[in-house]
């Protein structure tokens, strides 16, 4: 198997957890947060997809998802466009939010898409391309793809967490 099948695999992996969290739910249960500075399932997939939407997109050279099919406008978030959600204030996380798991899910799978066509032209040797030079060492586009899928991973965890925590409260 080789390595960019491996990542690929990663990445619908994450795809089927954003799914098994969001399917179903109420936007009430989506958008709650179990306490005022916690993140709601809709923040953690948002951010998830946001994260992954810009670094796939940075290393690729291509456009957002989130502006090229007019996520942005979609969402109509009261936040800068740019926004992914890294360093997010409590106020900010509360901002996120959705009338229905459908725009999570669209958005999502979108980003999903786009990132399998990239990894599908990606070859061994890309792996170690440098994709960031502000850090030491060097980030290389392997890396990164570890990076986002680490991240990713961590997130669709969290939002599951916290439906299985608000499933039992309700």
């Amino acid at each position: 198997m080789k390595a960019t099948e491996v990542i690929t695999d990663g990445f619908g992996r994450i795809r089927e957890l954003v799914h098994e969290v969001v399917d179903g739910l109420p936007a009430q249960t989506l958008n709650a947060r179990v306490d005022p500075a916690a993140n709601s399932i809709t923040w953690l997939v948002w951010h998830l997809t946001r994260i992954q939407d810009d670094h796939i997109a940075d290393a690729a050279d291509l456009e957002q998802v989130w502006r090229s099919q007019d996520w942005a406008a979609r969402f109509a978030l009261p936040l800068p466009a740019d926004s992914t959600g890294y360093g997010h204030t409590a106020h900010q996380v509360a901002a996120v939010r959705v009338d229905s798991g459908e725009l999570l899910l669209g958005y999502h799978d979108a980003v999903h898409e786009q990132t399998v066509r990239f990894l599908h032209t990606v070859s061994a040797a890309d792996l170690n391309r440098v994709v960031d030079e502000r850090w030491d060492p060097p980030v290389t586009l392997g890396v990164r793809l570890v990076s986002v899928l680490g991240d990713d991973w961590q997130h669709a965890g969290q939002a599951a967490f916290v439906r299985g925590l608000l499933e039992r409260s309700g």
